[in-house]
């Protein structure tokens, strides 16, 4: 009975420490983990696009003929998410919170904030992760959109400073073409 006792102890722990690690992994350096969102009850707005590497790499292969330049960005790239969440009077707080301590966490985290903008009841902020000054790995859009919506963009991969314009025009990421219309003069 004591052998037995140990042996499942000693299985217990062995499976609670590679859950651990497992989940205890840390994140690629460009990406950022917003949590979890849900639908606003009311039936707000909300969008949520996960484009994976896999993915990526597929389309890579159907845009290297047409389109060198843009495969070429795209292989760089690991993963692009995008949350857009309509603010209802019950999750407003929540998400207001949450665009605080993201923000925090990145600048904390050594992110280097390039743009900000608070104007009227619109807040924007754009962050970027790099590695060496030739390498972004990273880019984090967050925009509250007056009091109707935030939004959440991470772009992760190595990209290079003057694709970011071409990166935005491509993923339709206003603030990211601006920024890398910007570097390129």
């Amino acid at each position: 009975m004591k052998s037995f006792t140990s042996f499942v102890l000693a299985a217990a722990v062995t499976s609670v420490a590679a859950t651990g690690s497992v989940y205890g992994e840390a994140l690629p350096s460009g990406q950022v983990d917003f949590g979890t969102f849900t639908a606003p009850a009311s039936g707000g707005e909300f969008v949520e696009v996960n484009v994976t590497s896999s993915l990526i790499s597929l389309a890579t292969k159907f845009l290297e003929k047409d389109q060198p330049d843009v495969a070429q960005v795209l292989k760089g790239l690991q993963l692009v998410r995008v949350n857009v969440i309509g603010m209802t009077e019950a999750n407003r707080s929540d998400i207001e919170s949450r665009v605080q301590a993201i923000r925090k966490e990145l600048e904390a985290k050594g992110w280097e904030r390039i743009v900000k903008v608070q104007q009227k009841s619109d807040d924007v902020g754009v962050y970027i992760k790099t590695q060496n000054k030739d390498t972004v790995q990273g880019v984090v859009v967050v925009v509250m959109d007056g009091k109707k919506q935030a939004v959440f963009v991470n772009v992760v991969g190595d990209i290079k400073p003057e694709q970011l314009s071409m990166l935005g025009e491509k993923l339709h990421i206003d603030p990211l073409k601006q920024i890398g219309d910007k570097i390129e003069k």
